[in-house]
């Protein structure tokens, strides 16, 4: 057994050296050979003790079996309190735990995953509820619209029932449905610059990909407008061979699918041969002279030979 540690109190002397009586309660909780070596103890209080045993289960690397004991006042026996299972101070800990939202990552979802959004998420703000129509008298009202209809119909050869429909122009409503804001919720100012700070991150003008770049989106005939605000500085690339290709691209983006960059370089031809007609090249017809060969007869030599 080994050397016991102890709090600010001495432990009280029977709890402590009833370490037969723990070990049988934390086997009996665990599973015998899981219980591994004693390896202190801890005075909880007046004559309560808690023995520690080494936990060898697979996966709680340093953990131990606390088992508390303890005995009445002038009494012999000692009694079991508990048995729990606590990590150790180098034990093997999950780390802690993080709300799904903090969790999230972009690509994380799946098919059929619903993502709730808080009611108080600062990305959006609430869109056009109705509360800011004209009052009756208003020249843009719906009463002052339905005026203006009648009038209309009297002078108009068809039927009013069979007249289209037409939307109140000027009316508030016609304006919010014009800019998309007819819906529950908008993105609201903060919306705007997170979404613009993340694209700007992902297919910006900083990139590697767009300081090599020929030319800027601005320029690019594959770029694609959008709407709102955010179209003033981004686009959507339709470029098949760009790395961007259906992405958000900030309009200082760039790359080598640009559509006016330079052409593509012909292959090299060579250069046609070049005669010269003017000039003659003398070619040996007898081996040069060295070593091993024989000596050549000069050409006097060998006519005089020849008459000879």
């Amino acid at each position: 057994m080994s050397a016991a540690t102890t709090r600010s109190r001495t432990p009280d002397r029977l709890c402590a050296e009833a370490v037969d009586l723990a070990r049988a309660a934390a086997e009996e909780a665990a599973a015998p050979g899981v219980v591994g070596e004693h390896v202190g103890t801890a005075s909880e209080g007046d004559r309560v003790v808690t023995h520690f045993f080494e936990c060898k289960e697979l996966g709680y690397r340093g953990w131990r079996w606390a088992v508390t004991v303890a005995r009445a006042s002038r009494a012999k026996i000692v009694t079991l309190d508990e048995v729990v299972l606590l990590p150790g101070p180098d034990a093997l800990l999950a780390p802690e735990w993080v709300p799904w939202s903090e969790r999230l990552r972009p690509g994380d979802m799946g098919p059929g995953d619903l993502l709730p959004t808080d009611a108080e998420d600062l990305r959006l703000e609430p869109g056009f509820t109705g509360e800011e129509e004209p009052p009756p008298n208003s020249a843009v009202s719906a009463d002052m619209a339905e005026l203006v209809e009648a009038e209309d119909a009297e002078v108009t050869a068809g039927p009013p029932a069979t007249l289209p429909t037409a939307p109140l122009r000027g009316s508030i409503a016609a304006v919010a449905e014009e800019l998309g804001m007819r819906r529950a919720r908008v993105l609201s100012r903060y919306g705007l610059h997170v979404a613009a700070d993340r694209w700007e991150e992902g297919f910006g003008a900083k990139t590697p990909m767009a300081q090599a770049a020929p030319a800027s989106c601005a320029s690019c005939g594959f770029l694609v407008p959008i709407g709102g605000s955010l179209g003033q500085a981004f686009g959507v690339c339709a470029n098949e061979f760009s790395p961007a290709d259906g992405r958000v691209v900030s309009l200082a983006y760039g790359c080598g699918g640009h559509s006016e960059a330079a052409v593509m370089p012909k292959p090299p031809q060579p250069t046609e041969p070049v005669i010269d007609e003017t000039r003659v090249d003398p070619f040996p017809l007898r081996p040069a002279r060295d070593s091993g060969s024989v000596p050549e007869v000069p050409d006097e030599s060998a006519a005089e030979l020849g008459h000879s």
